[in-house]
């Protein structure tokens, strides 16, 4: 457990991972925004965490993982009126969709999803802390609408996990500037409610009607269910500054001690070489991609790659990582694999250990599930294959019965691309066998080639069987 090596942003280094309570380890991760389908960026947030706690457990680590929602914001209220619908049943239909899209792509359910709604009293509290340290004030002194904001100026520490000094931030670069505030640079804990919103988003506090602002949430929700002081906080790098700055700010500033010990935050997500955006024609959901692609190529795509680098997403990469994966599918498939714990102390499982405890070094760990492969290729052990089959469902990987994703096929998608069921490549099949058969081998030929155009690739096996898979 002691090997584990951990890029801690706030650190801006490579650290031994050291848990505050030995054998146990507190994770939390900024989750999200339920106002619309997920895209590609939540996709490679929920499996790269979900890659984290699977190690985490692995290592023999009793893990408590806590992923939020956020089902009161701006936009929410926004699109819940636009559709003439309640926050509640909004919100409800895109969690609901969240979670299909999480199993679909394997992600294991966190142990704890709390939604920020459900949190309010404890935000509350915290406000009400920060008030009493001088650390936040409400603004209708200075002629304001009478939200609460954070002083910024008044905590010491404001910056140091992005690196950004309170001098070189410019007033407005990051939030609109309110004549009610002190300082263009604080922010909002609790937004005065308007009455243009719906009674649903108001709640009664000591500063009136109102609800939370975005970063005061998972301040409030990690130190209920982790405690104010935990292990590992992670999310998009996108979240680095300033929701995670602010967070810091809020916990540490109410507490007086130290908030998180390690901070993790995934690459961006760009298509086709440029950054992912409605704008630019290029946004993809969860779902767009699914009905394409396999969702355990999704996966594979996303964890092929470090989780600190960027991701390129564009279909030559996806039919890149269907092809790769097809090869581990391939190799279970001629030599069966038992299910079997792996055994630690063979080569190749020491050196899948030694990268994931390099900071998750998946790119690695995955090179040795091919060297694994390439091996029960050779030598059609059924042990390495029981090896390889093992390594890889720590990385959520190779879990399937090997027909069920090579003869696999997406929401019809690939019958509705290639014009061939199941049961229309079987009766090809044993249309085939009779034409060789009869010794008609031309149109033997013309059917396989018929297939091969419909990407169905046919492997004659020793005894005259026939078997087949997705190209």
């Amino acid at each position: 457990m002691s090997t584990l090596k951990i890029y801690n942003t706030l650190a801006r280094e490579k650290q031994l991972f050291s848990p505050i309570i030995p054998g146990q380890v507190r994770l939390y991760v900024c989750g999200m925004t339920v106002y619309d389908y997920c895209h590609l960026g939540h996709a490679r947030v929920m499996v790269v965490f979900d890659m984290v706690q699977r190690w985490l457990r692995a290592s023999g680590y009793a893990v408590t993982y806590v992923r939020n929602i956020t089902d009161i914001d701006d936009k929410i209220i926004a699109r819940a009126v636009e559709n003439g619908e309640t926050i509640k049943q909004l919100t409800g239909r895109f969690i609901a969709a969240m979670e299909e899209d999480a199993a679909a792509l394997g992600v294991q359910t966190p142990d704890h999803q709390p939604r920020a709604t459900e949190y309010v009293p404890q935000m509350l509290d915290l406000i009400g802390l920060l008030i009493e340290k001088g650390l936040a004030y409400q603004d209708k002194d200075n002629g304001g609408d009478g939200d609460v904001n954070y002083a910024v100026r008044n905590f010491p520490g404001y910056g140091k996990l992005s690196g950004k000094s309170i001098a070189d931030l410019r007033a407005g670069e990051r939030v609109e500037v309110n004549p009610g505030k002190r300082d263009p640079l604080d922010f909002v804990l609790w937004k005065a409610a308007k009455s243009t919103e719906p009674d649903e988003v108001k709640w009664e506090s000591s500063w009136g009607q109102g609800r939370p602002g975005w970063h005061i949430e998972c301040s409030a929700m990690s130190g209920d269910l982790l405690g104010n002081h935990f292990d590992i906080h992670g999310g998009g790098q996108d979240l680095q500054f300033p929701h995670h700055e602010n967070e810091i700010a809020q916990s540490e500033g109410a507490h007086g001690h130290g908030f998180v010990n390690y901070w993790m935050h995934n690459g961006f997500v760009r298509v086709d070489n440029e950054k992912m955006s409605k704008s630019l024609g290029n946004f993809f959901t969860i779902r767009d991609v699914l009905k394409k692609y396999d969702p355990e190529v999704v996966r594979f795509f996303i964890l092929r790659a470090h989780y600190r680098s960027p991701l390129n997403y564009a279909d030559v990469h996806l039919d890149d990582a269907r092809h790769a994966l097809t090869r581990l599918y391939l190799a279970l498939k001629e030599v069966p694999a038992a299910e079997a714990a792996p055994d630690l102390a063979e080569t190749h499982a020491q050196r899948f250990i030694a990268a994931m405890n390099d900071d998750f070094n998946t790119p690695i760990a995955i090179a040795v599930l091919f060297e694994l492969a390439n091996e029960v290729n050779r030598s059609k052990s059924p042990a390495m294959a029981a090896q390889l089959k093992a390594l890889a469902a720590w990385l959520g990987l190779l879990e399937r019965q090997p027909d069920g994703f090579l003869q696999g096929r997406i929401a019809q998608a690939e019958d509705a691309q290639s014009g061939y069921s199941d049961a229309d490549i079987q009766a090809k099949i044993d249309s085939r066998a009779s034409a060789k058969k009869e010794r008609n081998f031309a149109e033997a030929d013309r059917i396989r080639q018929e297939l091969i155009a419909a990407g169905i690739v046919l492997e004659d096996k020793p005894g005259g069987q026939t078997q087949w898979r997705r190209s």
